[in-house]
């Protein structure tokens, strides 16, 4: 019987080692107040996933601009202010032995229209015409903006580092705006920030150097896009070049996903059409692990599609990946890390969620939304629901996005 390599203990590039390869991939919770500070309900949630036994827990989306918000709900850290419930959401993810990473993030266009009051971003394009209805063409950020965007990852990583989170992880994927700043149809910029594939790696560069300055012994990760999927888009080579230069610079670990809220890949939408053999084998951008780790030795995390035990250990025994991240399954089945490091397989399964709205499941929206309900329960001290109805999470969404957009532009407003 063949060893379960998710037990495995990894250590990462500066000294810092991970228990087992299994990671808990972040998902987005929205579980902030409409102030975008910190809550008990994340503290809960995190100290479920803190007992099941994975070696990496990354946080969700975390904002370091109130002007900045990727939806109602996020959690924003611009200061210390929040230190005490930050204190409590790390001790609560890391107290039986898990890291706890927060992911530090800025959604640059990718924000519901109405939400801020200004969406920035490396240039003014728009979305797609029939996204246009839910999404605010952006402004182009000035150079003196891009330099406070990125001392403001450096500050949110400082105080992550004093609540005692373990590490941070950059979001560069799925549309936000480091992602925006790679991909040449987003970036049209003919200055420093943009014009070629290494004047667009610029800003990912300088996030990362910036947070680096919080100490080596603190672990900096980043997600990835392996491809935007995109036309015009950032590609798979410009992909390896990043991580390339990644590397050079000395990131501890590199999550591969794909896609933007434009073309989902990270849903699983798109990959309904990849031929048998690559679906076989679950994962689905370990075709363009196998070329990373061809480029680069760094530690590289693979997240998405993975089902059952013996598909994640195939996947590390190919050498293609050192960590395997596993997200929608730990929304509606928060204890299967401790069933897939004993080599068992959840008794839930992640299903396709549809709406019946052809509009909205294109944008992948309900892979955040009905997800998102689960993660709420599970905060309040409840349980998943894996049969709740797709169209009822969406309307019911939807209300409460319009309700939290409200509320959060009226407290904007009193401050």
């Amino acid at each position: 019987m063949e060893a379960n390599l998710l037990n495995q203990p990894l250590r990462l590039p500066n000294g810092s080692v991970l228990r087992n390869r299994l990671a808990k991939a972040a998902m987005s919770e929205a579980l902030a107040t409409y102030g975008n500070r910190p809550t008990q309900a994340l503290v809960q949630l995190y100290r479920r996933w803190g007992v099941s036994g994975l070696g990496l827990i990354v946080t969700g989306n975390v904002m370091i601009d109130r002007r900045a918000l990727g939806e109602p709900g996020n959690v924003v850290i611009e200061d210390e202010s929040d230190l005490p419930v930050l204190k409590q959401w790390a001790e609560a993810g890391t107290a039986q032995g898990s890291a706890l990473w927060v992911q530090l993030n800025h959604p640059g266009k990718q924000s519901p229209k109405g939400l801020n009051a200004v969406n920035l971003a490396p240039s003014a394009v728009p979305f797609r015409e029939d996204m246009a209805a839910f999404f605010d063409t952006p402004r182009e950020a000035t150079t003196a903006e891009i330099q406070d965007i990125i001392a403001r990852f450096g500050r949110a990583a400082a105080v992550c580092k004093q609540a005692g989170f373990s590490g941070v992880q950059i979001h560069a994927a799925h549309g936000y705006l480091i992602n925006q700043f790679l991909s040449p149809h987003h970036n049209r910029r003919d200055d420093e920030w943009g014009g070629t594939p290494e004047k667009r790696r610029r800003f990912v560069l300088a996030v990362y150097a910036e947070i680096r300055r919080v100490g080596s012994g603190f672990p900096v990760g980043i997600k990835l896009n392996s491809a935007d999927f995109q036309r015009g888009g950032f590609t798979e080579q410009e992909s390896l070049d990043t991580i390339r230069a990644l590397a050079d610079a000395g990131i501890d670990l590199i999550e591969i996903s794909g896609g933007t809220y434009e073309a989902p890949a990270m849903s699983g939408i798109m990959q309904e059409t990849k031929k048998a053999s690559t679906a076989a084998r679950e994962a689905y951008f370990l075709d363009f692990a196998e070329k990373a780790r061809r480029a680069t030795q760094v530690p590289l995390m693979v997240t998405g599609g993975f089902r059952t035990a013996a598909g994640m250990n195939a996947a590390l025994r190919s050498g293609a990946l050192d960590v395997v991240g596993v997200a929608r399954l730990l929304a509606i089945d928060p204890d299967a890390p401790a069933a897939l490091l004993q080599g068992r397989d959840s008794a839930q399964q992640v299903r396709p969620i549809s709406s019946g709205l052809k509009a909205v499941d294109r944008m992948g929206l309900m892979e955040i939304v009905w997800y998102t309900r689960q993660l709420r329960r599970i905060g309040k001290g409840g349980a998943p629901r894996p049969d709740e109805s797709g169209l009822a999470a969406f309307l019911k969404s939807l209300v409460a996005s319009g309700w939290g957009t409200f509320r959060t532009k009226r407290l904007r407003a009193r401050t």
